[in-house]
């Protein structure tokens, strides 16, 4: 299992959905799977950038990692962990799973940019997406002391440039970090 990480507007999404193509993996995307339960209230917290409870995300997470496991398949996983408690989860039940993390960098007005232009519900609000961003780096660094603690590898790749550019910056990390 590969983890991609970053800010909102990193590209976690469309370098997850590409990587996992060319790899053989499933894209596992907990912000979409939250998007496609259709809760109102979760929808309308998620639209002021606040994050899913990690009571109700562990076990949506948990169900479709058992789910792939059982089909014998393996995963990118996108947007997860975003709390210290997320990733104490993920060192207790799946880090002999982890090949690595791969966090994706991109300077704030670019990712701002990003997003409005991405036209999602919850990209709409400058104040959502400042708060998005506040949770995010209030969180990244106690779950890369936790992930590290386990000795998870993280690797950090620059976001900026095409889709391409950056599919081949993640494809020289990942393939350094497997023949290391």
């Amino acid at each position: 299992m590969i983890i991609l990480m970053g800010l909102a507007g990193s590209g976690k999404s469309t370098q997850g959905q590409l990587l996992a193509q060319e790899t053989g993996r499933v894209w596992l995307s907990t912000g979409q799977i939250l998007r496609d339960l259709g809760d109102a209230e979760l929808q309308a917290a998620l639209k002021r950038g606040e994050l899913a409870p990690d009571s109700v995300i562990i076990p949506l997470l948990e169900a479709e990692l058992q789910d792939l496991a059982a089909k014998g398949k393996d995963c990118v996983l996108d947007g997860f962990p975003r709390t210290a408690p997320q990733a104490q989860w993920v060192v207790e039940s799946i880090a002999d799973r982890i090949e690595m993390v791969v966090r994706i960098i991109v300077p704030k007005d670019e990712l701002v940019r990003r997003m409005q232009l991405r036209g999602r519900a919850d990209d709409q609000s400058l104040e959502a997406i400042t708060e998005r961003f506040r949770l995010a780096e209030q969180n990244i660094y106690s779950i890369c002391e936790i992930l590290q603690s386990k000795g998870i590898k993280i690797v950090d790749v620059d976001g900026i440039g095409t889709v391409e550019e950056v599919q081949a910056r993640m494809k020289q990390v990942i393939t350094e970090v497997e023949n290391e």
